[in-house]
């Protein structure tokens, strides 16, 4: 945890980007989950890629770790980054996969509206935390309710999708901080023509930044919140062989004041920003299988005051650029991975700029039917508040393997590594964390589920205490 005054706040764009490409993972338990029911059924039959998916701030494609999956069966293990327990993040890059299992299969039929259908899921699950920072230790007892939902529209032509999503936690006893998050986000995909899309899209999301968090005040009774508001335009063109896409994001995060131990309070007005990023992508499809691309982007971040409380200019421009392969091989095997850089110039000549070389993927393989394994990559620049600081470049190892052992019996493994670097001259120090987790759910009926989940989370820096976190949570999910 940093000191007082010795903040840092994670750049718009690469946070959603962050939260983007998390979701795969969440939408390869969600399928896997939908088709418990019909394990003697014949897989689902694969879907061609046909356009690219621009980046947007708020794609509904789909779902960072801190948290007991409480909210639905197909949640993620607690130990995993919350983002992971999340529905609606976008795809990590402007051409990603689809998923190949019908998501439908076996699954609650919902409730129709008109031309829309709804498909609501309630929650609720008993938890058990114990936290450990160096020599200190606390543990709580804690409910967790959840209630998630789609609105899907049943159009011809066109589509729009709402996805929310929200999470209340009540300390039975124990100490520790509640967790409540929130997430509500609605895209309008428009059919302008056979080779020609059009979306549109709307989100925002509420959360308390983690206690464990660098980000966060060592001495806060309780954890600033968090509130972030996202809208994205995008328009995709398919010609044939060649592909391409190009989209406009906007996203606005607030932080809330952080009241600390002493009884007074600490403003964080000086890390309300607006970004602003124009992404690209132009792919060439050397076959079915192999499809190279390009991708380019340029932003703008802008702090609502121009100098923090430490006196330094924080607004920044962004520049990256990236080269991949997108690889289809059917349901069996399919993925991308990509190079390249990204750098943060920031506006104070004393902070200098934040850049560094990104390796980023996603590879989704099931060996078996029932077995689906996903590993995906992630980097991402975290400027800091830290004076002389200009931030950290982080990357991300995920690997999330879920497994049918009957026709209504799923179990998931999950396992996470990020890494932490900092400027050599940086007063902060590198830092690793670990996650992994295991669950347990059991469709007693396509309406009512049985959830178990047990995690470990553990934090190693170069200087300062180490913390682990330890969770166990059992639950019930009724769907609609």
């Amino acid at each position: 945890m940093a000191p007082r005054f010795s903040r840092s706040i994670t750049a718009g764009a690469s946070l959603a980007r962050k939260r983007a490409w998390l979701s795969a993972g969440c939408a390869l338990l969600f399928a896997h989950t939908a088709t418990a029911q019909s394990l003697d059924a014949p897989q689902a039959a694969t879907t061609a890629v046909t356009g690219s998916t621009i980046e947007t701030g708020a794609s509904p494609a789909a779902t960072d770790p801190q948290t007991t999956g409480a909210v639905a069966s197909s949640d993620l293990p607690p130990a995993l980054d919350e983002d992971f327990n999340r529905l609606n993040r976008r795809e990590e890059t402007t051409d990603g996969l689809r998923m190949r299992i019908d998501p439908e299969a076996g699954q609650a039929p919902g409730i129709r509206i008109g031309s829309f259908v709804l498909k609501p899921a309630l929650s609720e699950t008993f938890n058990h935390e114990r936290q450990k920072n160096g020599s200190a230790s606390q543990s709580r007892t804690f409910l967790e309710t959840g209630l998630k939902g789609t609105l899907t529209s049943d159009w011809a032509r066109h589509q729009l999708s709402v996805i929310g999503e929200g999470v209340l936690q009540d300390n039975i006893s124990g100490e520790g901080e509640e967790e409540p998050r929130a997430d509500v986000d609605a895209e309008l995909r428009l059919d302008l023509s056979d080779e020609t899309t059009a979306k549109l899209s709307a989100g925002y999301s509420f959360e308390r930044e983690d206690a464990n968090d660098p980000n966060a005040i060592a001495n806060a009774v309780e954890q600033s919140a968090v509130n972030t508001y996202r809208l994205g335009a995008a328009v995709e063109r398919d010609l044939g062989l060649v592909r391409g896409s190009l989209g406009l994001d906007f996203e606005r995060q607030t932080y809330g004041d952080v009241e600390l131990d002493n009884g007074t309070t600490l403003s964080q007005e000086d890390r309300n920003r607006n970004t602003g990023t124009l992404t690209g992508r132009l792919g060439y499809e050397l076959s079915p299988a192999l499809i190279p691309f390009l991708e380019a982007s340029v932003g703008k971040s802008i702090y609502d005051l121009r100098r923090d409380t430490l006196g330094f200019e924080r607004s920044y421009m962004s520049y990256a650029g990236r080269a991949g392969m997108e690889v289809d091989l059917g349901e069996k095997l399919n993925g991308e991975l990509a190079l390249g850089y990204e750098t943060f110039r920031l506006d104070d000549d004393r902070l200098g700029d934040l850049g560094g070389l990104s390796v980023d993927g996603r590879v989704n393989w099931s060996p078996k039917r029932g077995t689906d394994v996903l590993f995906g990559l992630l980097t991402y620049l975290d400027p800091s508040t830290t004076a002389g600081n200009p931030g950290s470049i982080n990357y991300e190892l995920t690997n999330i393997i879920t497994h049918q052992l009957r026709s209504s019996l799923v179990a998931t493994l999950s396992n996470s590594l990020t890494l932490r670097d900092f400027p050599s001259d940086a007063a902060a120090s590198d830092e690793a964390t670990w996650r992994t987790g295991a669950g347990l759910t059991w469709d007693m009926s396509r309406y009512l589920a049985l959830t178990g989940d047990v995690s470990y989370e553990r934090t190693n820096r170069d200087i300062g205490p180490s913390s682990d976190t330890t969770r166990v949570g059992v639950g019930l999910t009724l769907r609609r």
